[in-house]
């Protein structure tokens, strides 16, 4: 006769939380993909920072309808300020200028050493119309108004995963973009650049034609792009050094890299190289402009990288400096031995008191001058072995948390 002795789980003392998806999941996402296309055929493609994020958050309420409505209003309140930065950021670029005459020349010029022996000594956008453009429509140019449209949502969708899955990536994502998004500005503020179609406008070029959202009228949607192109024409005609369409593109794939197969990763670099031929072929920027944009994203890689890393070993020694003693040793962040158990020191009580399973009230163990020293993990709580029994880590040696 078997007799069962494993301790049972405790009956649950509160309903179980529903689990997401399911038919309420399916039918909430199918409301939402049809007022999207609606709105899209209608209105326009959601181009505008508010109008993205107004899209994306209803997504997110959509895909997770179960939860409560606190859940949502924390999105709401951590996306606010992103929103109100970028919205800062669109409208301070219409006043970059400032009035100055925009760097075209120089443009021209580096795209020309660089691939004029390539192209017959034209800039790339102007080779580029000159064998692909055409009076009609033409199959890639509806890639391109795809891959141009892209860069509004792909930045700001691979963020809305990233808040729902994992909080702590989230704000590493939004740290590095608005870092690199900042970093653009000034440039733009310092050097305003015009890019190809401007400077065709003025006799600079041969005729450039600006043609990233022609691609809608081949399927009758030429309202399609109605917001676009209104941000194009409010948008500052000078901004164009770095390129932060490739730039946003490159820092997606490189920011999730790790956490594909290598497999996939030059599927992934096909959309920074999708997105610069639609921006050289469509007249938007140089390639000079797209490589400078690529180096502003190891840039911010590395700038924001190290940032984080300095803060994280502040935050490390700020407890231990306050408790610091002969055997502190600044370069081992958060792995300073504690005193002895048992032991004093500067007068204080010691943080980890000795305790014997026999000992009482009236009798106080001798101090343990060569005890083993406790532990202390990251997060400040002290880890020991059971009575009686060694702790981790060898005595009088610091364990990293």
């Amino acid at each position: 006769m078997a007799v069962v002795t494993d301790p049972q789980p405790p009956a649950p003392t509160e309903q179980p939380t529903p689990a997401d998806g399911g038919r309420r999941r399916v039918i909430a996402m199918s409301i939402w993909s049809v007022a999207f296309v609606a709105a899209w055929l209608t209105i326009g493609l959601p181009t505008d920072p508010v109008y993205a994020f107004v899209w994306i958050w209803a997504g997110t309420i959509a895909w997770h309808s179960t939860r409560p409505w606190r859940s949502h209003l924390r999105f709401g309140r951590d996306w606010a300020p992103v929103v109100i930065l970028l919205v800062i950021y669109n409208l301070s670029r219409g006043f970059a200028d400032n009035g100055a005459t925009p760097h075209a020349y120089e443009l021209i010029v580096a795209d020309r050493v660089m691939f004029g022996w390539l192209t017959g000594g034209d800039v790339p956008t102007v080779w580029l119309q000159q064998h692909l453009y055409k009076p009609d429509v033409q199959w890639y140019d509806v890639l391109v108004s795809w891959v141009y449209f892209s860069h509004f949502v792909v930045a700001f969708a691979a963020a809305a995963v990233l808040w729902m899955r994992n909080r702590a990536r989230w704000i590493a994502f939004i740290s590095r973009f608005g870092f690199l998004c900042a970093s653009g500005l000034a440039t733009y503020f310092l050097y305003p650049a015009a890019p190809p179609w401007w400077a065709a406008q003025y006799g600079m070029l041969e005729e450039v034609a600006r043609i990233s959202t022609r691609g809608w009228r081949a399927f009758g949607m030429g309202g399609a792009g109605n917001l676009l192109n209104a941000g194009q024409i409010a948008s500052n005609p000078v901004a164009a050094m770095p390129s932060l369409h490739t730039a946003w593109a490159l820092f997606v794939v490189l920011f999730f890299f790790r956490s594909v197969r290598r497999r996939w990763w030059l599927l992934l670099l096909m959309y920074p190289l999708a997105m610069t031929f639609t921006l050289v072929y469509s007249g938007e920027h140089y390639i000079i402009d797209v490589l400078v944009g690529w180096l502003y994203v190891g840039m911010t890689f590395l700038v924001v990288g190290l940032a984080e890393r300095w803060w994280a070993r502040w935050r490390g020694r700020r407890p231990v400096t306050q408790v610091a003693g002969p055997d502190y040793d600044p370069d081992a962040v958060g792995t300073a031995p504690l005193p002895a158990a048992g032991s004093a020191q500067d007068g204080e009580a010691s943080p980890v008191p000795a305790a014997e399973p026999d000992s009482t009230p009236a009798a106080r163990p001798a101090p343990a001058p060569a005890g083993p020293r406790a532990a202390q993990d990251d997060a400040g709580e002290t880890r020991s072995g059971p009575a009686g029994s060694a702790s981790a880590g060898t005595p009088g040696v610091p364990v990293s948390g």
